[in-house]
């Protein structure tokens, strides 16, 4: 396995160099982190030490940087909190049963805090202010283009209660979900600085590697991101197989984790932690750490082989994990992803608790790997990996669904019908409800995927996603770059695909005016309704039980996909214009023989009215 690392190190050192990425323009900045932090499990704050190697790979000199400190949202009266109050659908997670933001309650003892305590920059102090999650620099001396500096930090935390993703003492007793936890530098790309505060959603980080040092009660259990460095110090399951650990003096243990070409680092700790642990065959070390909870351990011994499954799936369908380790990790207050592990709440039925960590586990390609922007494009994490982890779970777990996808698509439909839609490139935090983000980002994300299948073929939607993957793993690709692939892959002009489906609320409905006689053949008359374009598939079934397929492709895409359906005879017809909203064909049989039309048999199009899309032959 330590080819892994190798190779993680061979491809950074190439991403650190500025023009060597896949159109000769590419770059994106690096940073290395080396962090000492003590935790006071007594009262939840904790110290810690901070040195920043960053390395600015883009053509411009930087005068500010900035930083997240995550823990301030969770005080009364901080923006997330306040939109919290202020959105017609808050998460149910962040309110009490009357409705109540749960940040506003908190009191001093319980809020979470992350504060600098003094910052240099090349041993030479530098101005920063703080607003609220984001910390502002003034730098001492301009990064250079090409150009090294190093930032020295003392900063002090204290852990919040759980309300959304980190905190402490969860509802299912998980003392440390330790996630947002240190001043995180915030991400410089071509399209400038990303310092979003911390509102509601998800994150952009820097590629780097972390070197980290944790002192907590040696009672405690800590798994995470990273490799730990000294398991024989540390024990509790981490120790080579049939070797002693060396016991330490004192009441506190240091846990020291290395993590190559991460985003993030996360770690949650508690006393009554299991620890098991799962090889994958060829693969990496699955860590499983959960409750000492007779409820749920029998669940969690049995997660442990299908999560190996799951990690055999991805690496199929997608690419290689590259890392030598994966965490599952009992935390949090639901399911979120982090790098090479996850928190997931753990008092689930089997089936959840396998579908929450196929989930977050796809995250781990689906972010943590291609590491879109996931406040602007959120659903090309969520979405994908909806899509992907669909699928795994309906192999893993023998659900044997004809249709997967179907969930994605009713969530979609019941958008659509709301009125409530906004685009894609809404950002994640200006969505009006949260019932329209989550659609949007998982549903509708999804289907971009899964009706991409439909457009250009699911053999060439397979082979994107593998060329997605190797051309973009640890980098930040956005929209246009699983686009271009696709595009790539099938030799199909998309531009429109992405266009309409991610960029505006256009919607797809087509229909069947008529079927008719036309001098002893059938003519079938079609209407585009929707002013979203598509390539349509067309069924044909005659009064023998006998089937034809007749295909409009879709004029500006510029070519054609397989027939889908190798089995049936497939007829391929003239392209159909976007502006032409009728279309007509006929076809070398009698109405007589013909029992019923229908379009797009397979449903993978996302046409928002059914009712118009079969005819059948009255009795």
């Amino acid at each position: 396995m330590k080819h892994f690392f190798k190779g993680i190190a061979a491809v950074m050192l190439l991403l650190g160099q500025a023009a060597v990425a896949q159109n000769g323009s590419y770059w994106q900045q690096h940073v290395d982190y080396t962090m000492e932090v003590d935790m006071n499990v007594d009262n939840f704050q904790y110290t810690g030490t901070q040195k920043l190697v960053y390395t600015n790979n883009s053509p411009d000199e930087l005068s500010r940087v900035y930083y997240h400190l995550f823990f301030n949202a969770f005080q009364p009266g901080s923006e997330m909190d306040m939109r919290l109050q202020s959105i017609p659908d808050p998460d149910g997670r962040m309110t009490d049963d009357q409705k109540k933001s749960r940040i506003a309650s908190l009191k001093e003892s319980e809020i979470g805090y992350l504060h600098v305590n003094s910052l240099t920059q090349d041993g030479v102090k530098v101005d920063f202010v703080e607003e609220e999650t984001i910390l502002v620099v003034e730098l001492a001396q301009p990064i250079p283009p090409g150009g090294k500096t190093t930032f020295e930090m003392e900063f002090k935390g204290q852990v919040p209660l759980q309300v959304r993703r980190a905190g402490r003492n969860s509802a299912e007793g998980v003392a440390l979900s330790m996630s947002q936890w240190y001043p995180k530098l915030a991400e410089y790309d071509f399209e400038g600085w990303h310092a979003d505060p911390y509102i509601a959603r998800e994150f952009h980080g820097v590629w780097g590697d972390f070197d980290v040092k944790l002192t907590l009660d040696k009672k405690y259990v800590v798994g995470g991101t990273g490799y730990l460095q000294n398991p024989q110090e540390i024990g509790h399951g981490y120790e080579a197989p049939g070797t002693k650990v060396k016991k330490q003096k004192g009441k506190t243990l240091t846990w020291h984790f290395k993590a190559p070409m991460v985003h993030d680092f996360m770690w949650a700790a508690d006393p009554d932690y299991i620890h098991d642990t799962l090889q994958v065959e060829n693969g990496p070390t699955l860590h499983f750490l959960y409750k000492d909870n007779k409820e749920i351990i029998d669940n969690w011994k049995k997660l442990q082989p299908k999560t190996a499954e799951l990690m055999k799936f991805f690496n199929k369908n997608i690419g290689e994990y590259p890392y030598e380790q994966y965490s599952v990790i009992q935390g949090g207050d639901g399911g979120m992803e982090y790098a090479m592990a996850t928190l997931i709440t753990g008092e689930r039925k089997f089936g959840s608790l396998v579908g929450v960590t196929a989930h977050e586990m796809a995250h781990s390609w689906f972010q943590h790997i291609l590491a879109s922007n996931e406040s602007k494009h959120e659903w090309m994490d969520e979405g994908f990996t909806t899509f992907i982890s669909s699928l795994a779970m309906n192999e893993v777990m023998q659900e044997n669904k004809e249709n997967p996808f179907e969930g994605t698509y009713k969530g979609y439909y019941s958008m659509v019908n709301s009125g409530k839609e906004q685009p894609q490139t809404t950002h994640a935090d200006r969505y009006d409800l949260n019932f329209a983000y989550g659609i949007a980002a998982y549903s509708k994300g999804s289907i971009f995927l899964s009706q991409l299948g439909y457009v250009i073929g699911q053999d060439k939607l397979m082979e994107t996603l593998r060329k997605y993957y190797e051309d973009f793993k640890f980098k930040h690709p956005t929209p246009n770059d699983i686009k271009r692939t696709a595009e790539k892959v099938s030799g199909m002009e998309l531009d429109w695909y992405l266009t309409d489906w991610t960029q505006t609320t256009n919607t797809i409905d087509y229909g069947i005016t008529d079927v008719k006689d036309k001098e002893g053949k059938t003519e079938v008359s079609l209407i585009r309704k929707g002013a979203m374009p598509m390539p349509i598939d067309i069924l044909v079934i005659y009064e023998d039980g006998t089937k034809e397929i007749f295909y409009a492709p879709l004029r500006m895409m510029r070519g054609e996909k397989e027939n889908p359906y190798p089995q049936i005879n497939r007829t391929v017809l003239e392209d159909w214009p976007w502006a032409q909203s009728n279309y007509s064909f006929t076809f070398d049989k009698p109405l007589e023989n013909v029992k019923a039309v229908v379009i797009d048999p397979s449903q993978l199009m996302a046409d928002i009215d059914l009712e118009d899309n079969v005819w059948q032959k009255t009795p």
